[in-house]
């Protein structure tokens, strides 16, 4: 099994790359996300790959980061969700927003995605709503509004809960305070509680 590539972008085009690893082209493809983290071609980089295999033919799938490699596994796991569906599941929403759309069950949401219907986007919600940790859960439900990298809205959140407020209570308490940069978490905490 193939687990990543290290070598020289020889082609780079949306949905597709050409990786020459020690004088070997491979071809993969890539989700636009991915693609968009990609040096320039001629360049040295380093792509995650999913080994895809089936009684017809073998396909190799690149991805910038490990969280987006699991959640095509994940998507692949699902019936009636190929690598093609997955991988334009991948180019359609980041990983943050199809962890949000799953935990906030939104069908509408995940079945606005090329492929995706609505019975086959209440599958997948079905299926991998509970395939996450606590803290991506948090994550998903807490970050919704917030940028990239930005935790202050799940440590509040997480703190909240501590405090015996309900998980989706507390998500909605912080996040009045999304557009609020310059809070800290202790102040997004205090402003949650006294709803100011």
């Amino acid at each position: 099994m193939i687990t990543f590539l290290d070598g020289i972008l020889e082609e780079k085009q949306p949905a597709r790359v050409v990786m020459n690893v020690g004088g070997v082209g491979y071809e993969l493809a890539v989700p636009l996300s991915s693609f968009d983290q990609l040096p320039p071609e001629g360049e040295k980089a380093r792509v995650l790959i999913y080994h895809h295999i089936t009684d017809a033919s073998q396909a190799l799938f690149g991805f910038s980061s490990e969280e987006e490699r699991r959640m095509f596994t994940l998507l692949l796991g699902v019936n009636g969700i190929g690598p093609k569906i997955a991988v334009s599941a991948l180019s359609g929403l980041s990983v943050r927003e199809l962890k949000t759309a799953l935990v906030e069950s939104d069908v509408k949401r995940i079945s606005s995605i090329s492929g995706i219907g609505k019975k086959t986007a209440e599958r997948v919600i079905v299926e991998l709503r509970d395939k996450f940790t606590t803290g991506e859960t948090l994550e998903a439900l807490a970050g919704a509004g917030a940028e990239p990298g930005d935790t202050r809205l799940r440590d509040a959140a997480l703190a909240l809960i501590s405090l015996g407020y309900k998980q989706d209570d507390a998500r909605k308490m912080v996040q009045k305070f999304a557009g609020d940069t310059e809070a800290s978490v202790e102040e997004i905490i205090r402003k949650s509680l006294t709803g100011k």
